[in-house]
């Protein structure tokens, strides 16, 4: 079993595409030792390859399961000899389209996985962070966790739920010397884009971001606001200057941020 051998480490949910999967290599360029978990094995074994096999630990993790979560922390345990630095609860999902054609049993997915599944991760990682000088939590929320979504209505209401528990859980934990923060992307390029209001649904959100030039960040750009999520002294770490001006016009503007998104917002069929 590869061992982290005194490197500093951090565990990534989500670790087998897009920021998660680029996290690790960021990560592991710089010498921490990495956990990567994921449902897609085969994603996951392709980054642990590019990593190298003595720099990650991998298992397969379903971060809706509490007994999934408790197996994949004890062996990152065994790894890392009962350390963790950062636990990085990354892994989340989506539809996007109109909130009544978005089937109900979706819904319960989507807070599954992006509510429940942090959560999970916070109880099943605890025990290792404290024992850990100076470590972290970095949830992956959203712009959509900053400004109410439409046609992400319940994404976006998962990721407040998110942006909720950083925030109380840094107060919370602070007497514990663990601190708790949060990615909140604007549009990155990753597989989420290709979400749609059911499973092989023809129109994409990617679509649509195409179709009235939205601009879409690099996983690249996100790996490095995790990075400083790693180390800086804030809560919320934005990607992209679109990410900054959602905040800046949610806190200043709430009305006329409410304007320009009806403008853009397309008519029902």
């Amino acid at each position: 079993m590869s061992e982290s051998r005194g490197r500093k480490s951090i565990f990534i949910t989500g670790a087998a595409s897009g920021i998660g999967a680029e996290a690790a290599r960021y990560f592991a360029k710089r010498g921490w030792f990495v956990g990567l978990y994921d449902l897609d094995e085969q994603g996951l074994a392709e980054v642990a390859d590019v990593i190298g096999g003595g720099n990650s630990h991998m298992a397969v993790l379903d971060v809706r399961d509490r007994a999934q979560w408790a197996a994949a922390v004890n062996g990152f345990g065994e790894a890392t000899h009962g350390q963790m630095n950062v636990l990085f609860n990354n892994a989340g999902v989506g539809r996007h389209g109109w909130f009544e054609d978005i089937p109900p049993e979706d819904c319960d997915w989507i807070v599954d996985v992006n509510v429940k599944g942090v959560v999970n991760g916070v109880y099943a990682a605890l025990p290792l962070l404290r024992e850990t000088h100076g470590a972290r939590i970095i949830n992956t929320a959203s712009t959509a966790g900053m400004v109410g979504s439409p046609r992400l209505a319940v994404y976006s209401a998962t990721k407040f739920a998110v942006r909720g528990l950083t925030e109380a859980l840094d107060v919370e934990f602070s007497g514990l010397g663990i601190r708790v923060t949060s990615l909140m992307p604007w549009f990155v390029d990753t597989p989420i884009l290709d979400i749609g209001a059911s499973e092989g649904a023809n129109v994409k959100m990617a679509d649509e971001i195409r179709a009235i030039g939205q601009p879409v960040y690099s996983v690249g750009d996100a790996a490095a606001k995790v990075w400083e999520a790693a180390h800086g002294d804030e809560i919320h770490y934005m990607v992209g200057k679109e990410a900054e001006r959602a905040r800046f016009a949610q806190r200043f503007m709430p009305g006329r941020l409410k304007k320009q998104i009806l403008k853009g917002l397309p008519e029902r069929e």
